[in-house]
């Protein structure tokens, strides 16, 4: 600024600073008028706030950014601090960054409208001047502002992740349920959805070149944020790439259809945004009872993985059967021996399968790509190792649990 130590700038005769200095009442008014015009959610702010601290900080702003107009020099570290601080308190109140920093520029530019008009032709050079400075103006002031604002923003994060994990925990544990709930000032309520997930990978993470940690990480991140997109309220979870617990409050233990419904699709999103397949275990209870519900939930996902479950969201009443013949007995293994004449895996074990899926002959033979005779032949076979015709009503389902529990067994030998 060394052509311009005279007064520093002038725009209509007068001195840049001076005339902001008599027009700043009216500044201040004009500024909030605007910011509150085309930023809605300072629309939304309390009057005793816009009328207070906005106004307070508005006139502290305008106070700077007129000695700076007079000295040419830019804010000092300690005007930029009084900005962090500023920042802060908007995003303790939950005001968004880019609102934040949107009300600053409009700031800026409500100024320039005041003072462009006032401009000779003689005075461009200094008019040019002024907008490098504001330029250099905003470049130190919108860090500064993002800092603040992001500092706290990650202080609150990291205590309500504190508060939010020891409730987790302390739900798990069955433990002191109530005293971590106030602790972590989140109301209880009526009952959570315990969801054990189990998230594959992502094609990424096989992929050669890249690090399989970072791709996991990245689809863990997207899951989170659609899961946070797709349920409202305070969700709790413990999650990994591969998977985790999460807890949804719901407003009651007896789920109705179309909330389990609702569930489901919530499933089949995060699985879309993470660009991997995820499949759920889950089961609802009071908060007292989640130590069971997330116990249960996992041995549901386990036996749904087991028994190669296509990808969903399983309750207890949709694995009856495969989740008893999970649990080892001599019943179980009595009836996974009754297949123990067919070869695991080979052509008669693959028909047997298929024709008891489909039901009847043709459509076994069209899954299997075979002549319907073909499928006949082998359950022919069958009969004749096992003793067991698949065509027989009370053969067929005893086959059927023949053949869960021999797969329940290869699963866990």
């Amino acid at each position: 600024m060394t052509d311009h130590n005279r007064a520093l700038f002038t725009f209509g005769g007068r001195p840049v600073s001076e005339i902001l200095a008599a027009l700043l009442p009216d500044l201040v008014a004009d500024v909030l008028k605007e910011i509150t015009a085309r930023v809605p959610a300072y629309a939304r702010l309390p009057g005793e706030e816009i009328y207070g601290d906005i106004t307070k900080v508005t006139e502290h702003v305008l106070k700077s950014f007129i000695a700076m107009m007079r000295t040419g020099a830019l804010p000092t570290r300690q005007e930029l601090d009084y900005l962090r601080e500023s920042a802060a308190r908007r995003a303790e109140e939950g005001l968004p960054i880019d609102v934040v920093l949107t009300a600053y520029h409009v700031g800026v530019q409500v100024v320039w409208e005041a003072l462009s008009l006032r401009v000779r032709p003689e005075e461009v050079g200094d008019a040019m001047a002024v907008n490098g400075l504001v330029l250099r103006y905003l470049e130190l002031v919108t860090p500064a502002v993002g800092a603040g604002y992001l500092d706290q923003r990650q202080a609150m994060y990291d205590d309500e992740r504190s508060a939010r994990h020891t409730l987790l925990s302390a739900l798990l544990t069955g433990t002191d349920v109530p005293a971590a709930a106030g602790r972590a000032g989140i109301p209880l309520p009526a009952a959570y959805l315990v969801l054990a997930l189990a998230v594959g990978a992502h094609p990424d993470e096989a992929r050669p070149g890249v690090d399989p940690l970072v791709a996991g990480r990245r689809k863990l991140r997207r899951l989170r944020s659609e899961l946070e997109r797709q349920v409202r309220g305070a969700v709790l979870s413990s999650l990994t790439p591969e998977g985790g617990t999460i807890l949804v409050p719901t407003p009651a233990v007896d789920i109705t259809a179309h909330e389990w419904d609702r569930l489901a699709a919530v499933v089949r999103a995060i699985g879309r945004a993470a660009g991997a397949p995820v499949t759920a275990g889950v089961a609802a209870a009071a908060p007292d009872a989640v130590a069971d519900a997330a116990a249960l939930a996992a041995d549901v996902l386990e036996v749904a993985v087991r028994f190669a479950k296509p990808v969903g969201v399983y309750r207890i009443d949709d694995v009856l059967l495969e989740f008893q013949l999970s649990r080892s007995s001599e019943a179980v293994d009595r009836l996974a021996a009754l297949l123990g004449p067919l070869e695991p895996g080979g052509e008669l074990m693959q028909t047997l399968e298929v024709f008891l899926r489909e039901g009847s002959r043709r459509p076994a033979a069209r899954a299997l790509h075979v002549h319907p005779n073909t499928v006949d032949y082998r359950l022919r076979k069958v009969y004749e190792l096992t003793g067991l015709d698949a065509s027989n009503v009370g053969h067929a389902g005893l086959l059927t649990a023949a053949l869960l529990a021999h797969r329940a067994a290869a699963a866990n030998p």
